[in-house]
């Protein structure tokens, strides 16, 4: 397959965050296709963790569209993982989880969270922060977005828990909505 490649410091790119243990033929792994996919067509590149499970279907969903796609891998976290999905444009090598997701986080306009565990919480988490702090010094808040269950009930719960300002995460019921809202948010 021939991967259409374009300067990609022209487009927004879009990290997507979403469980590596979610497989081929599950729901899950086709709804992050569809992502994939779906940002692709509104001319987003992806950025993913870039390793299996959801990473590779955004990925895959991504460049079979046409999609520039980046995989943000840590080979010395996770050493029995052998290099980015094979969908993967640009890979990027960090040396830590903590520098894999600043690297993940700091260097696209939007995030969305997909189904996932304490990984993909994480990284919820720290974009939700960095759009928190970002007025602070003058910045705008990137657009996130988190995806049906289990975020439909955690992110509510956090804002209120927390006392935090409420809608810097918007929870969409599916991964349709939640690139439209990308493409409100920064067309």
């Amino acid at each position: 397959m021939t991967v259409q490649r374009y300067d990609v410091s022209m487009d927004r790119t879009i990290a997507v965050f979403g469980a590596s243990r979610s497989l081929k033929g599950d729901p899950h792994f086709e709804e992050a296709v569809l992502c994939g996919q779906l940002l692709a067509r509104a001319g987003f590149a992806v950025a993913t963790g870039g390793y299996a499970g959801t990473m590779e279907a955004v990925s895959q969903g991504a460049r079979l569209a046409g999609g520039h796609v980046i995989g943000v891998t840590a080979p010395d976290v996770f050493p029995g993982r052998i290099g980015a999905n094979e969908h993967v444009a640009e890979e990027r090598k960090a040396r830590s989880i903590v520098e894999r997701m600043g690297l993940l986080i700091e260097e696209v306009d939007g995030a969305i969270a997909l189904w996932g565990s304490l990984g993909t919480a994480t990284e919820l988490l720290v974009a939700w922060n960095i759009a928190y702090v970002a007025p602070f010094s003058g910045g705008t808040r990137m657009p996130i977005v988190a995806v049906g269950e289990p975020w439909i009930s955690i992110v509510p719960n956090l804002e209120e828990s927390l006392g935090t300002d409420t809608g810097i995460v918007t929870v969409a019921d599916s991964v349709s909505e939640a690139v439209q809202h990308m493409a409100t948010a920064l067309g």
